[in-house]
């Protein structure tokens, strides 16, 4: 995801919801609908959540330093897990209570076209939002489904937007659903009703929020396109001769740690793999640029073995990003390899510049 693109729909919905709020409030104010009310809480928690997103964003720019070697590219990740926190809470939990006590206390709602009218100007607004996000959203896509983009996107912020955008969609229409049929039928259970839709609604956007947040913040691998450019850009055929195992971990939504253990020769002398690891990460990044951090560790690839171990699609050297992939020229995957003299693990210069 560009961060230009995420931040361009952050804002367009942050716009949105802040006019929105306050034209429901004051809806709410002049009719007494608790939807509207709901409705104008569930804006003002949107608007205080693109806030935080914008907030995460600024602090993940942030510079690493010995503390956080790694730097904070994870902010985002906690600024969207807060997001979901936000939305459960204030948004799906306060119009749940109030479409309660509208149930429990009816009262006819008054001056209708208030609460009419700035529903459907609300829906104009979210549409505008909602219609930014899809075409900063199609931008990364690719082929991938809504749902797919939505499970496996690095970035949080599209997503984020996206499905507010959704909830605030299908919530204005149940909010204008239930304060129609209660002008129609004179009674005011049935703007509860719409009112305990929205809290419903907004709960579960939350958890799917919450759910895939989590995921990113436990870390998760590169994508199986990233992982295969890798693999490919390792290995050279001369002196990195195969893939013993490997690791990626997503550092950030534009920042990837790679980490492997590579085969070379017995008889290559030390200035002779020091060469070939500069010029894999080289390749490496070339292929795969968020691959910012690297770590190749060199290693005596052996046969016997290979032999002697385990199933190597149950190798605890395959990562779960990696099917059980074909072997490298002159390797196994998953290879434990025999008690050899090991080079120490390298860190690259190039990777110290970037944090």
């Amino acid at each position: 995801m560009s961060a230009s693109g995420g931040t361009k729909a952050i804002v367009a919905a942050l716009a949105a919801n802040l006019a929105i709020a306050v034209a429901k409030f004051v809806a709410f104010l002049f009719s007494g609908s608790s939807s509207m009310l709901a409705e104008s809480v569930h804006s003002l928690a949107d608007s205080g959540n693109q806030g935080l997103l914008l907030l995460g964003g600024k602090k993940a720019k942030r510079e690493a330093t010995p503390e956080h070697p790694f730097g904070y590219g994870r902010e985002r990740y906690i600024y969207a897990f807060l997001v979901s926190i936000v939305l459960f809470s204030v948004g799906g939990m306060f119009a749940i209570y109030e479409g309660y006590e509208k149930i429990k206390h009816p009262h006819e709602i008054e001056a209708w076209y208030w609460p009419v009218g700035v529903l459907v100007f609300a829906i104009i607004a979210e549409s505008f939002s909602f219609r930014t996000a899809i075409k900063e959203s199609n931008a990364t896509r690719g082929k991938r489904s809504w749902k797919e983009f939505i499970r496996h996107s690095k970035a949080p912020e599209l997503p984020v937007v996206l499905l507010e955008d959704l909830g605030a969609l299908v919530g204005l229409i149940l909010a204008l659903v239930g304060v129609s049929l209660a002008l129609a039928t004179g009674d005011g259970v049935w703007d509860g009703i719409g009112t305990l839709c929205i809290g419903i609604l907004l709960i579960v956007i939350a958890i799917v929020l919450a759910a895939e947040t989590k995921s990113l913040l436990l870390g998760e691998a590169a994508g199986l396109e990233d992982v295969e450019k890798i693999k490919a850009a390792m290995v050279d055929g001369t002196v990195v001769t195969g893939i013993i195992h490997m690791r990626t971990l997503h550092l950030g939504p534009e920042e990837l740690l790679v980490a492997a253990k590579i085969s070379v020769e017995h008889d290559d002398t030390a200035a002779e793999v020091a060469h070939a690891i500069n010029a894999a990460e080289s390749r490496i990044r070339e292929a795969v640029p968020i691959a910012r951090v690297i770590y190749l560790e060199p290693d005596i690839y052996s046969e016997a073995a290979a032999a002697a171990g385990t199933n190597p699609a149950k190798s605890p050297g395959v990562t779960d990003a990696e099917p059980a992939p074909e072997p490298s020229p002159g390797t196994t995957p998953g290879a434990t390899p025999e008690a050899a003299p090991e080079a120490s693990s390298k860190a690259t210069p190039e990777a110290d510049k970037d944090h």
